[in-house]
């Protein structure tokens, strides 16, 4: 007992160490495309205000509009339905604010509902696995709206432009698959060939050979949910699904995998502007030679236990920004809203991630506010200037973010300071100091939320994987054990364990990342995961599958049961 506080203590500062923090990665392989569909939804209704006169309703069709931010990594008809419940998301989220802003005038009333909001929003957003930009943009929307003077009769007309903004975002993010409707198929899966062949590089023995292989392996698997959920099984996707069995194969015998044809697929995949023919033909010849190797489905989880792992991040949430918002109103800061954005933005997987995002936030922000004074001299002299420069910011962050979170809030907080604007001049040196002000409390307040609301089940939910990935193991030793398993019953094992094994690693990289744990099993889960990888290997043996020629870049070759 007289180890515990030093060893909890020495923990902590481990996991904040910023080494790092501020990096800059390569940029999303589709940067460009959220960016351009931020910039296609924005201006016509940003545009047709200007000519009628009335930029200040632009903060009530900016909400609407940046529905197109989302769902760009998903197969058309899944981001159809994603978009459309983002839409109801959005302009739910903002009548809501406006009815309580048309209510109360009470600061202490709105910060209130606007924590109380943005707990529910990330508990939604990361139950339903949105992905970015996640629940930050309906808070940053909603908690916004909230302090926006509303009167009852003008709430109508408001979510009305809204929801006429939200409509046209839902076509532009559609829209594209008109030209290339497979592209988020062939991208998701020249992804997980790039993945495969940097474990196969590694012939399972370099030093970051496991983590190599825990990427390639959620690689892999995000690739075959992207494909379920894409619909009908098209020559195209077929040939797609061609291609994850040979990256299942590289997992399993990377020794034998030559890492170069891999390597050359994901470049033919994510250069062209659909599925190669040559691809397409080879799947239509060979009257999908795959069988019952169709790739994981993943379990239906319902909301309750999805919603269950979560509880300590909603309520550190809740709390952040609730104390946030009560920290600005009672410093007399002015600006509470951006405060309760900032403590809702910092909440991340685990704590070592929240306290990276702290930073990135916090250095973001203060160059993003020198940016602002760049600019404020010259959006105050004309109109049109405040449009453009604000297209130009939408336009920066989505194409700078994938690099580093700060680097997109370089462009992100003039975008939101530029949008106090429409609804009236505020001289730039008060909105520059109050942005500042509500960036800090809310960097504080959210990280001592983050500390004091322990997430006391971390190592719980590492021992449940465990125990999911050693029976899903178990099971498939059984069937390799008899003399002629079933084909689709030892598949569908293959795919369960394959399952179990990328949750049980992003489990224990989520619970290593807290301070809280005094101690996880790591071994045991490091033990599991090459056990549990062996298995694998011999259930492709088993069924028959075989890595491709080392010598040959073929993308006909079968791989035949």
């Amino acid at each position: 007992m007289s180890s515990a506080t030093p060893t909890s203590g020495s923990r902590l500062l481990r996991r904040l160490a910023p080494a790092g923090v501020l990096r800059l990665g390569r940029p999303s392989d589709i940067w460009f495309k959220p960016a351009l569909s931020v910039v296609v939804s924005q201006a016509p209704p940003a545009l047709t205000l200007l000519a009628l006169g009335r930029l200040d309703l632009v903060m009530y069709t900016m909400p609407g509009s940046l529905c197109a931010l989302y769902a760009h990594n998903r197969p058309y008809l899944a981001r159809a339905r994603v978009l459309a419940w983002m839409v109801l998301g959005m302009v739910g989220g903002l009548a809501l604010a406006l009815l309580a802003a048309s209510l109360t005038t009470d600061p202490w009333v709105l910060v209130t509902v606007g924590a109380l909001m943005a707990a529910a929003q990330k508990a939604l957003c990361d139950a339903a696995r949105i992905g970015p930009p996640g629940n930050v943009v309906l808070t940053f929307v909603t908690t916004g709206s909230l302090f926006v003077p509303e009167r009852l009769e003008q709430l109508p007309g408001h979510v009305g432009l809204a929801l006429a903004a939200a409509a046209w975002a839902w076509v532009v993010g559609m829209a594209p698959g008109l030209l290339r409707p497979y592209g988020p198929e062939r991208r998701v899966t020249a992804q997980a060939l790039r993945a495969a062949a940097a474990y196969a590089a590694t012939r399972g023995t370099d030093e970051g050979h496991q983590r190599a292989r825990a990427t390639a392996a959620a690689a892999v698997r995000t690739a075959w949910q992207t494909l379920r959920a894409a619909g009908t099984r098209t020559p195209q996707r077929r040939a797609l699904e061609r291609l994850l069995i040979r990256a299942e194969v590289a997992l399993a015998a990377p020794a034998d995998t030559d890492p170069g044809p891999l390597r050359v697929w994901a470049h033919e995949l994510s250069t062209a502007r659909t599925v190669p023919p040559v691809l397409v033909g080879a799947a239509e010849a060979d009257e999908d030679p795959l069988g019952a190797h169709t790739g994981p489905t993943g379990p239906h989880r319902p909301w309750r236990c999805r919603l269950a792992p979560l509880v300590p991040f909603v309520v550190r949430t809740a709390l952040g920004c609730a104390l946030a918002g009560y920290a600005s109103v009672a410093l007399g800061i002015g600006r509470p809203a951006w405060a309760v954005t900032t403590a809702a933005a910092l909440h991340q997987v685990n704590l070592s991630h929240t306290w990276n995002r702290s930073i990135q936030r916090v250095v973001g922000n203060v160059v993003g506010v020198l940016v602002f004074a760049a600019l404020s001299p010259l959006v105050h002299r004309s109109e049109v200037a405040l449009v453009l420069c604000l297209l130009a910011c939408a336009f920066g962050a989505e194409a700078l973010i994938s690099r580093n979170y700060w680097l997109g809030s370089v462009c992100v907080t003039p975008m939101a300071l530029l949008v106090s604007e429409f609804g009236g001049s505020h001289p730039a040196g008060e909105l520059i100091g109050e942005r500042i002000a509500d960036t800090l409390v809310g960097a504080l307040v959210g990280f001592a939320a983050a500390l004091v609301v322990v997430d006391r089940k971390a190592g719980h939910r590492v021992r449940q994987a465990l125990t999911t990935a050693d029976t899903a193991r178990e099971h498939t030793v059984r069937l390799l054990a008899q003399e002629r398993p079933e084909p689709a019953a030892l598949d569908a094992a293959r795919q369960r364990l394959a399952d179990a094994l990328v949750e049980l690693r992003a489990t224990a990289d989520a619970a290593s990342g807290e301070w809280w744990p005094r101690s996880l099993p790591q071994e045991q889960v490091m033990r599991t995961e090459e056990d549990g990888h062996r298995t694998l290997a011999a259930t492709v043996r088993r069924l028959g599958l075989h890595a491709p020629e080392a010598n040959t870049g073929s993308i006909t070759e079968d791989a035949q049961p």
